[in-house]
């Protein structure tokens, strides 16, 4: 009896964290809806201004396009990884043409990429820290055995690329 007692406790605190994982990442996937509907409207505003920028353009356009297309954890994570580089240079190429700069419709998208970045990087912790629980009750003893038993899967941790994580280096 205690076994099937165990058992159920067990399989139910499982659950409930699969379940706030799942709550977690939709937080970031609004988030990340909401900075996908906000770059074509930052991409037609920089065209104004720098219409040679086309690589850089056309990399965001692309960026954009594999966040849309992607469907499991992994593949959001890397497509937003992707857009985030990417986005990263256009803003650079902005800093180019300081009419672009001074642009108020401008202003007004960067400061809103911005406030988008803040709450990304906000609902991502919070992911991570809920897929860390959740990672973790699925390998502790004896947890780990419903969780075998009930075909519980771990689920990835929103990670930045190894190449965000490079100290960006400051000319005079």
């Amino acid at each position: 009896m205690c076994i099937i007692t165990y058992t159920i406790v067990t399989y139910n605190k499982l659950t409930k964290l699969k379940v706030r994982v799942d709550n977690a990442w939709s937080q970031i996937d609004v988030q990340l809806k909401r900075r996908y509907d906000l770059i074509p409207n930052m991409v037609e505003t920089v065209k104004g201004y720098a219409s040679h920028e086309k690589e850089t353009l056309s990399e965001v356009t692309r960026a954009r396009a594999s966040v849309g297309s992607a469907k499991t954890p992994e593949d959001v994570i890397a497509a937003n990884n992707e857009l985030t580089g990417a986005l990263s240079r256009l803003l650079v190429v902005a800093e180019r043409y300081p009419e672009l700069k001074a642009n108020a419709n401008f202003m007004s998208l960067q400061n809103d990429l911005r406030d988008l970045e803040s709450k990304i990087a906000i609902s991502r912790q919070f992911y991570n820290d809920t897929a860390m629980n959740y990672n973790q009750k699925l390998q502790l003893f004896p947890s780990n055995l419903v969780a075998k038993a009930f075909k519980f899967k771990g689920v990835p941790y929103f990670e930045i690329e190894e190449a965000e994580k490079a100290v960006p280096q400051v000319k005079f």
